[in-house]
């Protein structure tokens, strides 16, 4: 694939992009691909699906299996029925 150079770009823009690398964890050039997929049909015909909802997509699959086990535990009080309300 041939390469692509921005210039001129933004200041505001050029932070932008370095903290979705921070926060994803990944390099700059993942991150403005990443970005990029996520405004164009380039992503959809990657993974052969639409996205429905592509504000909560970078939240599919984040947690760690350990962090998904605490916050069901967190809840699990929550989801106990008490059978006195429903009478």
């Amino acid at each position: 694939m041939k390469p692509i150079t921005l210039r001129n770009l933004p200041p505001e823009l050029s932070k932008s992009v370095r903290r979705e690398a921070e926060r994803k964890r990944i390099s700059m050039n993942k991150a403005v691909i990443s970005l990029l997929e996520g405004k164009t049909a380039a992503k959809e015909k990657k993974t052969g699906r639409k996205a429905r909802h592509p504000d909560l997509d970078a939240l599919a699959g984040s947690w760690s299996k350990k962090e998904a086990v605490e916050f069901d535990k967190a809840l699990a009080a929550q989801r106990q029925v008490d059978p006195e309300l429903w009478k």
